[in-house]
């Protein structure tokens, strides 16, 4: 896989309907299809680049009005998918970053230029399950590291007005790490 395509509608069938469309417009592999908080369904596909472009334009033109957002990665990271799904393998945790957003097609595309900035293990990228229709990253690394991957994803122009807060924690407590997975 080496792109990310995602979209996400303000109604279920209307999402569920443009997720068929995706699929059957180009050879892409269906990451998920699920409803979140809020009403929202969402889509994410993988493959080559222009399947997933053209899987992604399918998707936008079925959701009409209904469509909150959309997001093509052509390079994406490979800890981003397994983020998603909460399948990392994370090691020791010796600080925490974490940045909430409100939208999910921003959340995706912040943890993927977090993880591209610096020397980071993303831990979970939460897609408005249980949220309300927010999105949260977590990620881990040495302090600096996690700093330098937070400040790359805010300073995303697709981060403007998306991201809500962004926190550093060094020296985590275990608990806290242990909420997390």
């Amino acid at each position: 896989m080496n792109a990310l395509g995602m979209i996400e509608t303000n109604s279920i069938p209307v999402g569920i309907n443009a997720g068929d469309a995706m699929l059957k417009a180009a050879t892409v592999e269906l990451i998920t299809a699920q409803p979140v908080c809020a009403g929202k369904f969402i889509v994410l596909v993988s493959g080559d680049v222009a399947a997933v472009r053209e899987s992604v334009e399918a998707g936008c033109a079925v959701a009409g009005q209904r469509l909150v957002d959309s997001v093509v990665i052509s390079s994406v990271h490979p800890q981003v998918p397994k983020a998603i799904n909460a399948c990392n393998d994370i090691g020791q945790v010796t600080s925490v970053g974490v940045m909430e957003a409100f939208s999910l097609c921003a959340a995706v595309v912040v943890a993927d230029a977090a993880v591209k900035a610096a020397d980071v293990d993303l831990i979970d990228v939460r897609l408005g399950r249980g949220l309300g229709g927010k999105s949260f990253i977590t990620l881990t690394g040495e302090v600096a590291a996690v700093r330098a991957a937070v400040a790359a994803g805010e300073a995303l122009p697709e981060a403007k007005g998306m991201l809500s807060e962004s926190v550093v924690i060094p020296s985590p407590h275990p608990d806290i790490v242990n909420s997390l997975y």
